[in-house]
């Protein structure tokens, strides 16, 4: 537990980098999605897609552009990774 009082959740980091960010079909309904490419994954499965979409620390609305260094962060609900001398 932390020093207040809270479980802390199991998590990793990977950085990644903006391959490109994709533009909807027009009346699709659909978001602009940022296409990141994820440092440390598998071959076929680096990149992902997410909407593009994103607030800076003032709150406003921002947008990731192409070649833009990301961080991915992967976590567990509390109580739900187990540690690896379990496996």
């Amino acid at each position: 537990m932390s020093s207040n009082g809270r479980k802390k959740k199991a998590s990793s980091k990977f950085p990644g980098t903006v391959e490109k960010v994709i533009k909807p079909h027009p009346h699709s309904g659909e978001p602009e999605k940022a296409q990141i490419a994820v440092e440390g994954a598998d071959h076929l499965y680096r990149e992902i897609r997410v909407p593009n979409k994103l607030t800076d620390d003032e709150g406003r609305p921002v947008k990731l552009k192409e070649g833009t260094e990301v961080e991915v962060k992967i976590e567990s609900e509390d109580g739900v990774a187990s540690s690896t001398s379990e496996n």
